[in-house]
């Protein structure tokens, strides 16, 4: 009998947002793979889920999939999570997924918390096509990027940090215009959810006089 691997998705912020069947397998299998073990351990802790945890990040990714392989192929039950959201979306996961597809093992992605389907939707842009871009390069590749996108005519998603907030606003008015409708939501689920609307400008002027804290979701209209 071989294993499975389940990507099992974890609350953004609202620990209500957990699934029932997210607990139960997190329950049922033989080990988990947490992003970061510090911070998993406090929220199996909350659902009672008393299970090994061990680190699976961008740092040793590579060198612990061939391990998880292994221990698939011997049968074991493995979920992996994230910090917060699904697996694979902007966090760890990718490899190890395509490692168990080549191995033929199977794989079940539990549905479940994301932030940029939410921020999307309280936007107020499109929903019927978007296209998600994630967390932009930082350095090298990052205008390469945003001249890619200047033609992009569906709701563009990307993920971004609180201390790069405003230039990243800035380097979007200047590339898309700063007339163009977008949203900055922050804090999704929590105490202190905000998403605000308009136009780049409007937006960049409005969150440099407040306090920048939390994960951030900026959605930009398509050309």
């Amino acid at each position: 009998m071989i294993g499975k691997l389940y990507l099992v998705p974890t609350p953004i912020g609202n620990l209500e947002d957990m699934s029932f069947r997210a607990v139960r397998i997190l329950k049922e299998v033989d080990f988990i793979l947490a992003e970061d073990t510090r911070t998993s351990a406090p929220l199996l802790k909350h659902f009672g889920i008393d299970k090994k945890l061990f680190s699976h990040h961008q740092h040793n990714e590579h060198k612990s999939v061939t391990e998880v392989i292994r221990f698939l192929k011997e049968g074991k039950q493995i979920a992996l999570i994230s910090d917060a959201g699904t697996p694979a979306i902007s966090d760890p996961g990718f490899l190890l997924v395509r490692e168990a597809i080549r191995n033929d093992l199977p794989i079940e992605c539990l549905p479940g918390a994301t932030a940029f389907v939410p921020a999307l939707v309280n936007s107020g842009l499109s929903a019927d096509r978007f296209t998600f871009e994630g967390f932009l390069p930082v350095k090298k590749g990052r205008q390469t990027r945003m001249k890619e996108l200047v033609e992009e005519s569906r709701t563009m998603i990307f993920y971004e940090s609180p201390h790069r907030l405003l230039k990243t606003l800035d380097e979007f008015a200047i590339h898309f215009g700063s007339e163009r409708k977008a949203s900055v939501s922050r804090e999704l689920t929590k105490l202190f959810e905000e998403t605000k609307r308009g136009t780049l400008e409007e937006i960049k002027q409005h969150f440099e006089t407040h306090t920048l804290k939390g994960e951030i979701v900026i959605c930009v209209a398509g050309k």
